[in-house]
């Protein structure tokens, strides 16, 4: 039986990650701060898959504490997925998240190489490729990024290429996500924002429950079908299941890895509107407004080579995902505050 060490385990794609590595028999460990995420999360993962999880609530650039999590259990690998998230806060407060992402993975990369735990799944993002020359994206796309969030996975993907060049022993699997939305098909888990939603989807299941007024839609005059930016989004599930997967090829052995995470398929905000207000069962209000600064027109990936060497395949339509996404709203209208 494998231990698996999930930082940022409570968030929202962590949740979901949980639940299935216990689904899958592993033994999980979840860090968390709980400054983004809420521990009833974890109360639910367990009740759903009749498991439990080891908790620390400590935070991860606390090195004293975190070093705690090693010194009392034996660790296989480890999901690193702790870490400030919000594009426009991390423009706003561009120092709060290179001091958070970075301290929090140099610690956890100090900890694994001094207690001999060497596979590592890293939660990167597709924001590192900038602006891609050609769609769809390419793992071997250059890289370049236009906030301080994206600058922190770049950097992050750096130190891990460094690591891995001087110590072979080190399996690192980089993950680099699309746009995760929906929820456990059971509504019992989902994405849980503080306040205003930063994402697409819970802005629109805040609207359609009565939270919010209407969507901002940002900009209908990109050089797409109908004007509106496109993005790769993909069910949390989905993305949970690429995780299960990034870990078997670890324990392989295969020193260090890139891999898009992501269905292949753009969808426009406003395809994505239409399908959650057939979820919904009701028109959902929403207004033009001007492009937001560094959006770019269109973002999806190519998929193959995650198929090809993890046998990846997103299975859920965004169909699913809208159902999903408001199955979780419907049944937890304020979240996991209830």
């Amino acid at each position: 039986m494998k231990t698996i060490l999930v930082t940022g385990g409570a968030g929202y794609i962590g949740s979901h990650t949980v639940l299935l590595l216990l689904e899958k028999g592993f033994d999980v460990i979840v860090i968390d701060n709980f400054i983004n995420s809420n521990e009833e999360s974890l109360r639910r993962v367990e009740e759903l898959a009749g498991k439990k999880v080891k908790l620390y609530s400590y935070d991860c650039c606390n090195e004293k504490d975190f070093e705690k999590v090693f010194a009392e259990n034996h660790i296989d690998a480890v999901i690193h997925f702790a870490g400030l998230k919000a594009v426009g806060e991390s423009v706003a407060l561009p120092l709060r998240y290179y001091e958070n992402n970075l301290i929090s993975t140099i610690n956890l990369l100090n900890l694994m190489g001094k207690y001999e735990v060497y596979n590592l799944a890293f939660s990167s993002s597709a924001t590192v490729y900038g602006d891609p020359k050609s769609v769809p994206i390419y793992e071997d796309f250059d890289l370049h990024v236009f906030n301080p969030y994206g600058r922190t996975k770049l950097m992050i993907e750096d130190i891990l290429r460094d690591i891995s060049h001087i110590n072979p022993k080190f399996n690192i699997a980089l993950l680099r996500y699309f746009n995760p939305i929906g929820a456990h098909p059971s509504g019992r888990i989902g994405e849980n924002p503080n306040g205003i939603p930063n994402n697409l989807v819970p802005y629109i299941t805040q609207v359609a429950v009565g939270k919010l007024a209407e969507l901002g839609v940002f900009g209908n005059d990109y050089p797409t079908p109908d004007g509106t930016c496109i993005r790769d989004y993909i069910h949390v599930c989905d993305l949970a299941e690429g995780h299960i997967l990034a870990l078997n090829k670890l324990f392989s052995g295969c020193g260090l890895v890139t891999y898009n995470l992501g269905t292949g398929n753009g969808y426009s905000v406003l395809e994505v509107l239409h399908a959650m207000e057939k979820a919904v069962g009701k028109p959902i209000p929403y207004k033009f407004k001007p492009r937001r600064p560094g959006d770019i027109p269109a973002c999806y990936a190519s998929p193959l080579k995650a198929y090809q060497e993890l046998g990846f395949k997103a299975k859920y339509s965004i169909e699913d995902m809208a159902r999903d996404a408001w199955n979780w709203q419907k049944k937890n209208p304020n979240g996991y505050e209830q």
